[in-house]
């Protein structure tokens, strides 16, 4: 092969995509498809879960176009982070979409399934061996930590998609993987340059948002060949200029010119930008650098307590103006109203309209003249969370200030009943490196052969 055709359909599958755009970019005949699924930035509700922050509905949707295509054109398939956050509950559900879809449409293929979810006692061997290291300025992994995780998972990288490619899979549906490893392994399991493949993924993984305007809910096409690869739109509304995909190259990195991932990082410090046409982009220069061992990031959550909410709002002035001295004294009341609660809960007010969204970092030290107000608490459990939100609330409500008028009550409330019950709460307690000695053998693949509506069986 000469040359590899990447479609990229979405951002995250769920995120939807115009069937125009998608059928433009299949008469391009593309030589795989792939998408991303999941990612951390929704937080770390939906590992901790087992939820997926996409309904399964909209997953559906975008399946249904997506391997019809796949098995109308006889190209493979590749998804990474299924079901939003990777783990094995959030893998199953789409492989049980994917069955569903295959018996509704009477489509036959071989299918992959790639767990990525870790065994706390393999993690804590590994710790034992000094073989983790924190990401960031995080303390080191420990057993407790590992004990105490609801689930852990590793994002795989190109190792195990091409393991699955060679198998004879046409459709891969993996768990937690590194972003661009989705798109790379096919090109890469093909001989093109690793650099090149995984800077191209890294451009595809978010689809139409390296474009302008942009958005993730629309198609890209990536072409790549043995010297770079260009990268274009499908849909004649948007277009991918130099000012574009250099910016999504610097998506979510810490560096202009590195990309750490799976066993080493890309060096983008000679890379070209350049416009093909008013639409096209081609890019050079990029070179992948190997790291002596390999590494694989480990994401992983514990539950830390139930969530309850209030949301209100104020216009009075000099309630804006005394707010933080207000939520002061609220906070001080809840204190001596519920000692015997001391360390079991955390209160915390987020005011929009008063550095509501960056907090202590925002530059602009200017009042609004209407702020909304979130009471946030979370506790052990749901009683104690609910019952030092109720007092909150109704404290807040009716505590006095200088300059104060209104003596029926401070808040405007937009809901009844004003109290809402969020649910259970999660912390990402491990975001580390571990060193491992093969890649594939981390993350077992399960083939199973999809017969349409004659089902199916594993092999």
């Amino acid at each position: 092969m000469e040359k590899v055709k990447i479609l990229s359909p979405t951002a995250i599958l769920g995120y939807g995509f115009p069937v125009k755009s998608f059928e433009a970019g299949l008469e391009k005949k593309p030589d795989v498809i792939a998408v991303d699924a999941g990612s951390v930035d929704p937080g770390p509700y939906y590992l901790g879960a087992g939820k997926s922050f996409t309904q399964r509905a909209a997953v559906k949707r975008d399946l249904y176009y997506m391997l019809k295509a796949c098995v109308e054109l006889n190209v493979p398939l590749l998804i990474g982070t299924a079901g939003g956050a990777g783990g094995r509950v959030h893998l199953m559900e789409v492989v049980e979409i994917i069955k569903e879809l295959a018996f509704e449409n009477d489509l036959s293929f071989k299918m992959a399934v790639i767990d990525t979810e870790i065994d706390k006692e393999w993690l804590k061997d590994k710790v034992r061996q000094r073989k983790t290291k924190p990401l960031g300025n995080l303390p080191d992994l420990t057993i407790e930590e590992i004990e105490e995780a609801v689930r852990i998972v590793a994002q795989a990288g190109m190792e195990p998609f091409i393991k699955a490619l060679k198998a004879g899979a046409q459709v891969i549906v993996a768990g937690r993987a590194f972003d661009p490893a989705v798109f790379a392994a096919y090109p890469v399991a093909h001989g093109f340059d690793v650099g090149l493949s995984l800077h191209l993924g890294k451009i595809l993984e978010c689809a139409a948002i390296a474009t302008e305007p942009g958005s993730g809910s629309d198609c890209l096409m990536g072409e790549l060949d043995r010297e770079g690869f260009v990268v274009y739109p499908l849909n004649p509304e948007r277009r991918a200029t130099p000012l574009s995909v250099s910016a999504h190259s610097l998506y979510e990195k810490t560096s202009p010119f590195e990309l750490h991932g799976p066993g080493g990082k890309l060096d983008l410090s000679q890379v070209n930008f350049q416009a093909v046409d008013d639409r096209t982009v081609r890019v050079t220069g990029t070179k992948f650098i190997k790291t002596p061992n390999y590494y694989l990031k480990i994401e992983g959550v514990k539950k830390v307590g139930f969530r309850a909410i209030s949301i209100a709002g104020s216009r009075d002035p000099k309630f804006i103006e005394n707010f933080q001295s207000i939520a002061s004294g609220v906070k001080k009341r809840v204190e001596d109203n519920f000692p015997e609660l001391a360390g079991k809960y955390y209160l915390n007010f987020i005011a929009y309209g008063i550095n509501g969204v960056m907090g202590a970092l925002e530059p602009e030290n200017k009042l609004s003249h209407e702020i909304g107000i979130v009471m946030d608490v979370v506790a052990e459990d749901k009683n104690t969370a609910e019952q030092i939100l109720s007092f909150t609330r109704s404290t807040m409500l009716h505590f006095g200030f200088p300059g104060r008028i209104s003596t029926a009550g401070n808040l405007a409330f937009p809901f009844s009943p004003s109290d809402i019950p969020v649910g259970d709460v999660y912390n990402f307690s491990i975001h580390h490196l571990v060193e491992v000695e093969d890649p594939e053998k981390l993350f077992p693949i399960e083939h199973i052969e999809i017969g349409g509506r004659g089902g199916g069986k594993t092999y």
